[in-house]
């Protein structure tokens, strides 16, 4: 007892020594850096050394600038007068041209490198990837003609940027962005044009947030694209490039600040968004994605036009499966569905003339939605058009000896007694009333497991973070 004791003081020591060193390592470390920042009050050396030793803090990327018009030279010129020592990398996804007037053979030259982001034969990938080059522990991407008025506001963004993680720093009609090289590294595409737009829609994603430097700013250069024919080009270099960027991040559904909405994934006249969903998931579960949001809009179409064509006609139906568990949840289709089910009484089937044709073959009705009979089990389908396969499920159910049957297996949908329809209910389900089982929990137990109405489980068994 005593043995065990004491050597639980020893590992308490250990710990607390540890815990000690830890914070003394920490202050000496923030007292390091500060003494960069405070050459004046905290060391003798000549501005030149201080220069040094900020410039090994910093390295400054140019990379929002255009081939056919361009303040590079200038710009990079206006930096090394300040900082003769600090890394520049010039940035371009190809080799300007007309080139850059820079003669990187020269030695105040010899920390300024051009990296071009395209593949070449006689590149390697290390040669093309700017964080290859990056030693240093802030970035500061400086916009193209920006000059930098003072050496006091890298002073100031740094010690902001150890505080905020990101700051920006106004430049005229511009800004220049400061941040950390480890949450640069933290990005899928840190280099994505249109820049900046790229590069805070992906901060954005990791919860950074983004702290303005109101009091300083640097002063602006040559004035770049005056020319009106220059502007409406530079206009349409932006919508196309912002265009290839929500394409490459995977970003669906663009609400503006003047809350007018813009839809980059699939429409009526496209495929959907994913491809086949095989044993029940579709692939975007396995990309740690829930449903496109243009996906769930094309599925609510389809069940909307579904609901009116079936009422039309007098066919009983009720909300079914994984769609009564979206609706019970929160009103609407589940976030990682993707299709609607719907049960119907199969007796009913021949009042649609949809339906009728359906068994035959597809057909596609006045509003250009296709009636189909599935391939793959007793039930039909409707799609959102010829080209976009979202669709709705019905899946028809007959009366026997007090339960409703199918006549095959179909999604795990079992069969269930009838006294749930005796009476229907009605629910909240993608902005409209629909009818459904009566004691509906009862109802999604029976079919799944106790319990699911709260800790529903993805198709599987996926964990989305």
């Amino acid at each position: 007892m005593r043995l065990s004791f004491v050597r639980t003081l020893l590992v308490l020591a250990l710990l607390g020594n540890i815990i000690i060193w830890h914070r003394i390592w920490r202050l000496f470390a923030a007292q390091n850096t500060l003494g960069l920042l405070t050459p004046s009050a905290v060391t003798s050396d000549p501005p030149q050394k201080f220069h040094r030793r900020l410039s090994r803090l910093v390295t400054i990327i140019i990379r929002q600038f255009e081939s056919f018009e361009n303040d590079v030279v200038t710009t990079v010129e206006s930096v090394l007068n300040s900082f003769p020592t600090i890394p520049i990398l010039i940035v371009c996804d190809d080799l300007p041209y007309p080139p850059l007037e820079l003669h990187f053979g020269n030695e105040t030259l010899q920390n300024v490198k051009l990296i071009t982001l395209q593949s070449e034969f006689n590149k390697t990938y290390e040669e093309r990837n700017p964080m290859f080059y990056i030693r240093t522990k802030y970035i500061l991407f400086l916009p193209d003609a920006s000059r930098i008025s003072t050496k006091q506001i890298i002073q100031k963004a740094i010690v902001q940027t150890s505080e905020f993680r990101i700051v920006t720093i106004p430049v005229v009609g511009k800004h220049a962005t400061m941040l950390e090289a480890k949450t640069l590294r933290k990005l899928s595409d840190p280099f994505l044009l249109p820049f900046p737009d790229a590069l805070y829609v992906q901060t954005t994603a990791i919860g950074a947030k983004i702290h303005i430097l109101k009091d300083h700013q640097f002063s602006d250069g040559k004035p770049l694209y005056r020319n009106q024919q220059i502007q409406w080009k530079m206009e349409q270099l932006h919508k196309s490039r912002e265009q290839l960027m929500f394409k490459q991040l995977g970003i669906k559904k663009v609400i503006r600040a003047s809350t007018f909405i813009e839809w980059y994934g699939c429409s009526r006249e496209t495929s959907r968004c994913f491809g086949s969903v095989i044993n029940g998931i579709p692939s975007y579960l396995y990309q740690n994605r829930y449903t496109p949001p243009c996906c769930l809009a094309g599925l609510r179409k389809v069940a909307h036009h579904v609901f009116d064509k079936l009422e039309e006609v007098g066919i009983r139906f009720w909300l079914e499966g994984t769609s009564l568990l979206g609706a019970m949840r929160n009103g609407d289709i589940l976030p990682w569905d993707h299709e609607v089910q719907i049960g119907i009484n199969r007796f009913d089937l021949e009042r649609s003339p949809w339906l009728t044709k359906a068994k035959i073959k597809p057909i596609e009705d006045n509003h250009g939605f296709v009636w189909e009979k599935a391939t793959e089990g007793e039930f039909f389908k409707v799609q959102y058009s010829k080209i976009n396969n979202l669709h709705v499920n019905l899946l028809p159910f007959y009366p026997k000896n007090g339960s409703m049957i199918k006549d095959a297996r179909f999604m795990k949908n079992e069969d269930f007694p009838e006294q749930f329809l005796h009476p229907m209910s009605s629910i909240e389900f993608a902005g409209r009333q629909v009818p459904c089982p009566n004691n509906i929990r009862d109802f999604l137990e029976l079919k799944y497991f106790k319990g699911v109405v709260e800790n529903p489980k993805l198709p599987g068994r996926i964990i989305l973070n």
